[in-house]
Order: structure tokens, then sequence, then C-alpha cells
């Protein structure tokens, strides 16, 4: 097993590119604690979230797994509405977001009307995420390979060993 390490190629592609599995991270704001490659899931509810051309379109709500798969399958964006009521939610490609450490934000790699015009759902009728077909139009929207694809060789690799 390839441990955790950007600076080695033989690790998983850390670099945001739309066919990596990950988010990417920029800046310099490493504080206290274990962040930020990695970090506890609920410590990023409700970061707020700027589009790429630099406007705040919302706030990180959830964040999925895919439990069997052991991956992050969605961040869900929370948009619109006025103290959570009347928000427009939305499953964003866990690799269309940046991390920035120094803003202490995420930066989602759309622009403000693009992400307007996103599908999205409501807090009472979630979209079945589990759903190939729903969760390969998303990540074509986002110009973003399904994470089930992107991490496939990992988890495969993952597999083999654990069969040894």
């Amino acid at each position: 097993m390839t441990p955790l390490d950007p600076q080695n190629s033989a690790s998983a592609d850390l670099s945001g590119a739309p066919g990596a599995p990950g988010a990417n991270i920029v800046g310099m704001g490493v504080g206290e604690g274990p962040g930020p490659d990695v970090m506890a899931a609920s410590t990023l509810d409700g970061n707020k979230v700027m589009s790429s051309d630099g406007e705040h379109v919302g706030k990180i709500s959830d964040i999925m797994l895919d439990v069997r798969g052991g991956r992050i399958a969605y961040a869900v964006l929370s948009a619109g509405g006025f103290l959570g009521i009347g928000d427009t939610l939305h499953a964003i490609p866990w690799s269309a977001l940046t991390l920035d450490t120094d803003d202490r934000c995420f930066v989602l790699d759309a622009p403000v009307e693009r992400i307007k015009n996103a599908p999205g759902f409501d807090k009472d009728h979630w979209p079945s995420m589990a759903d190939l077909q729903w969760g390969a139009s998303v990540h074509a929207y986002y110009n973003r390979s399904p994470y089930w694809t992107a991490t496939r060789d990992v988890v495969e690799d993952r597999e083999s060993e654990s069969n040894l």
C-alpha cells in the first residue's frame, strides 16, 4: 500500500485536474490539527464555497460517502435561501473543488452562472445518489470523470492486496 505522499508520483493523482479523484489544496494557511491533507468531514461542513469568478455561492452542507467504495462521493452545496430555509442543494463532484487554506473556503471550478443553473434538489427530495446514470450526469455537468472511474485503479489495487 502506498502512503499518502503528494510528492510521490506513485501515489494517487492529487492535482485537482478534471480526472483526478480528490480535491486540490492551495494556500499556506495550515493551522493546528491534522489538516489539510486529512481532515474530519465535520470540520468542512459550513465552509463557504466561492465560484471560479470569485462570487460567494453557498456553503458545504454535507459530505456524502461511498461507503462500500471508501471514497467521497459528493460535497453538497447549499445555495440561496435564508437561514437554511428555501435553500437549493447541489451535488458537487469532490474533484471540482479546491480547498483554499488561506481564505478558509472551497473554490468550485465553475463560474457563478453555471452554478446557479446547475441541477439541484431540496432538503425533502434528495436524488438517489447511488444511481450511476444520475451521478454520471452530475460529473459531466462539472466536466469531471465520475469518482468511481477516477478511483477504480486505487480500489482494484486495494482489493487485490486484500486477497493476498
